[in-house]
C-alpha cells in the first residue's frame, strides 16, 4: 500500500516538473543529506506514544538565481514505540506507529555568524509534508480482542530552523499532520553531488 502512494506522488512530481520550464543559474549546486535524530510526540499523539526515532534523506538544489535559498525534497522513516503506562491502563500488550514521509520545501540561510574558525549560519526552514502511518495494535491475551494493522494518511506542514556549517547541520522542527504534531531533531550530514561554478 505504501508503495503504491509513493509511485503517485513522485509521478505527480516529475508530471508538474516537466510542465513548467525553469531557467536556472549559471552557478548550481545539487547535494545530498542524511540525517538522524529524537521525535517527540505532542497533544493526542502523546497520549499513545512514547518518544521515538528517525532516518532520513534529502536531495537539496540551489544556484545563482536562488540563493541563498535552497529548495528540497525529503524521504524519511520514523518508529514511536508505546507508551508503557498506556499498557498499564487498557487491554494494550504492545502499541507503535511506523511512519514514512515525504517532504518538499525551502530553506534560507543568513549570513554566518562566524566565518574565521568555522563557517556557522542560522537558517529557517518550511515545507509540506505527505506522512502514511502504519499502527500497530496488539492487545493482552484473554481479552477478546483481535489484534490489527492500521494504515492512515495525512497530509501537513513543517517549520523549523537551526544552524548550519554546511557539512554538518543542526536543526528542530514543528511538524504539524491531523492528530500526530510532533517536533523533530535532526542531526545532518550534507554532500555535494553535482557542483557547476
Amino acid at each position: 500500500m505504501m508503495k503504491k502512494y509513493f509511485v503517485l506522488i513522485m509521478i505527480c512530481l516529475s508530471i508538474a516538473v516537466a510542465a513548467q520550464p525553469i531557467k536556472f543559474g549559471e552557478a548550481k549546486g545539487l547535494f545530498m543529506s542524511l540525517g538522524v535524530g529524537p521525535k517527540f510526540p505532542v497533544g493526542d499523539f502523546s497520549d499513545k506514544n512514547n518518544i521515538g526515532v528517525g532516518a532520513e534523506t534529502s536531495l537539496l538544489y540551489t544556484d545563482n538565481l536562488l540563493m541563498p535559498f535552497f529548495f528540497y525534497s525529503t524521504l524519511g522513516y520514523q518508529h514511536y514505540p508505546g507508551r508503557q503506562t498506556l499498557y498499564k491502563k487498557t487491554d494494550y500488550a504492545s502499541y507503535s506507529s511506523n511512519m514514512i514521509f515525504l517532504a518538499a520545501g525551502a530553506r534560507y540561510y543568513f549570513p554566518p555568524l562566524v566565518e574565521n574558525v568555522a563557517l556557522l549560519m542560522p537558517l529557517v526552514d518550511a515545507g509540506i509534508q505527505y506522512s502514511y502511518f502504519e499502527n500497530s495494535h496488539i492487545f493482552k491475551e484473554g481479552k477478546n480482542k483481535q489484534n490489527f494493522t492500521e494504515g492512515k494518511s495525512k497530509f501537513g506542514f513543517q517549520i523549523g530552523g537551526g544552524f548550519s556549517m554546511f557539512i554538518l547541520d543542526v536543526m528542530a522542527y514543528y511538524n504539524y499532520l491531523p492528530d500526530n504534531q510532533y517536533i523533530s531533531i535532526v542531526f545532518k550530514a550534507t554532500i555535494p553531488i553535482f557542483v557547476k561554478i
